[in-house]
């Protein structure tokens, strides 16, 4: 399920980094898998939660090696600047996978429960083919739960 992880910054990845051979097949790969369009609303999804939240969140969709957790968990570590207020949602639809990390700061307002549930709303989703829905739709669950950040909120 679902852990508050008490982690480091670990800027591995800027703007400025050039993408590695791997990382531009998977952007190719993605292309031949999303529409434009689903891609777009990806973005758009994810843009929406971060922005409404205040917290970062990323999508990871590929295999996730044998011990998903624990690439998963790596994964969010390596993830950006403030892994602390951080939510990686990474997919593994060949292993049938998805798990939600959530950094410590993140993990205070999303917990497991929530995140089970979004878990639960996805999976539904993606039995039923509509990947892209499901994702949509399990961030906005997360972004309900997780409500705005403090300096939003009205006192």
């Amino acid at each position: 399920m679902t852990r508050a992880l008490e982690t480091e910054s670990h800027d591995t990845a800027t703007e400025h980094t050039a993408a590695s051979r791997s990382e531009e097949a998977e952007r190719s790969r993605l292309d031949e898998i999303f529409t434009f369009q689903e891609l777009a609303r990806l973005d758009e999804a994810l843009t929406m939660s971060s922005r409404e939240t205040g917290l970062r969140f990323t999508l990871y969709i590929g295999d996730l090696g044998k011990r998903t957790r624990v690439q998963a968990e790596e994964m969010h570590a390596r993830s950006g600047r403030n892994p602390t207020d951080s939510v990686l949602i990474a997919l593994s639809p060949g292993q049938k996978v998805v798990e939600v990390v959530t950094g410590a700061g993140a993990g205070r307002r999303l917990p497991d429960r929530a995140c089970a549930l979004a878990v639960l709303s996805m999976t539904t989703s993606f039995a039923n083919g509509d990947l892209v829905g499901g994702i949509v739709n399990g961030l906005r669950q997360l972004s309900d739960q997780a409500g705005h950040p403090a300096s939003l909120r009205r006192h």
